[in-house]
């Protein structure tokens, strides 16, 4: 089953294959900054220059799977099938497992400088943030990073649209340890996220209701020495835990965006634009205000405090070409800036919704997405 594909000079391939082989190619393609179509190309073409006798793949209960191969390529693997006597779902299984035996998982050593950390921020509403950050985190989960999600934003949409309980007034949160307020250990309040493919790699710290306090009493409480500390003081016991952390920050630019500002930092030791800020925004007006004003805070906070802010790069969300000029012309505005580049558009569809209300991951929901594509090209940028 074929169809043209114009701008790589390749066809379209649909093929049934099961869940856990389609998600394991998913993974290592993703750990090793590859394109999926591009591994699968070559593992067909080392199958068909491997004539040996290889295991059957087991393909019970597969689903659909699609990809892009060179053009004529298709047809000689579907010849090749034939003449080895195998249907062309077991064949493509074959090519797809000699690619990933061949291609190990890259061991990761530890860094020294602890967790890379990525906030999302941007202090206009409704850009995002909260989406792109967990479809981020799910991406860099599922490609084999131990990563933790956390809901900065007090009001908790993060929390509610994975279906999570926000912490009461009287619990323990992240902003009582920000104030140092709170006893035990943070670790206590992680939620691990099992869907999908993030079993044991992708974990939340709920919002708090309290959180909207934590600006007046950062301002105000005296067990606070430094403010734009607090955010990393009470992270720090976690970093060594985790490959990254995503941090989905609040809507403001008061000090609660402050401490994720100094927190995403570049560290002494580490490498420029590894850790730093993503920007969601709209292809409209307003969204380019809004920046106006986070890079003046981000500059102000580069300047008093001396350190060196690395901007990642913007998100351009729930992009539709359809809505005319003022799309087109808003998302090719954001293209000229150039520093910080636009590392993805994020396309307007209904898959992220439909997560949302039924409370499910994005990547988990609806792992083929157009959508969750747009999530793991993010996070490749992020790791490469």
């Amino acid at each position: 089953m074929t169809a043209p594909y114009e701008p790589d000079d390749r066809e379209k391939v649909v093929a049934k294959l099961p869940g856990e082989l389609r998600q394991e190619l998913k993974v290592r393609a993703a750990e090793l900054g590859v394109d999926i179509k591009d591994a699968v190309t070559e593992g067909v073409r080392a199958w068909r220059a491997d004539d040996t006798h290889r295991p059957l793949v087991d393909t019970t209960g597969g689903s659909s799977f699609a990809t892009y191969l060179p053009t004529g390529l298709y047809g000689e693997l579907k010849n090749d099938c034939k003449s080895r006597d195998l249907p062309f779902n077991q064949g493509l299984a074959q090519a797809i497992r000699l690619w990933l035996d061949t291609h190990p998982s890259p061991r990761r050593q530890p860094r020294a400088t602890g967790a890379r950390r990525i906030i999302f921020g941007n202090q206009k509403g409704g850009v995002g943030k909260t989406s792109t950050a967990a479809g981020t985190a799910q991406a860099l989960a599922e490609a084999g990073h131990r990563t933790l999600l956390i809901d900065f934003d007090p009001q908790g949409h993060l929390t509610k649209q994975l279906g999570y309980p926000m912490f009461d007034i009287d619990d323990p949160s992240l902003a009582k340890y920000m104030l140092g307020e709170a006893k035990g250990k943070l670790r206590d309040l992680l939620v691990p996220i099992e869907e999908g493919g993030f079993g044991g790699r992708l974990f939340l710290l709920p919002a708090c209701r309290d959180a909207f306090l934590l600006d007046a009493k950062l301002a105000t409480s005296r067990t606070v020495r430094i403010k734009e500390t607090a955010l990393e003081k009470a992270l720090e016991p976690l970093e060594r835990e985790f490959d990254y952390i995503v941090v989905d920050c609040p809507p403001s630019l008061g000090y609660s965006m402050d401490t994720a500002i100094y927190y995403c930092r570049t560290r002494e030791g580490e490498e420029p634009n590894t850790s730093g800020i993503l920007i969601p925004v709209l292809a409209e007006d307003s969204s380019a205000d809004a920046y106006d004003m986070l890079y003046d805070q981000i500059q102000d906070m580069v300047t008093d405090m001396d350190v060196e802010i690395a901007m990642l790069g913007f998100v351009v969300n729930m992009y539709d070409s359809r809505k005319g000029f003022i799309a087109t012309s808003s998302l090719d505005s954001w293209k000229e800036i150039g520093e910080p580049p636009v590392v993805a558009v994020v396309p307007e569809r209904k898959e992220q919704r439909e997560a949302v209300r039924l409370k499910q991951p994005l990547l988990s929901y609806e792992p083929d997405c157009e959508q969750s594509e747009v999530m793991r090209t993010i996070a490749r940028r992020i790791t490469g």
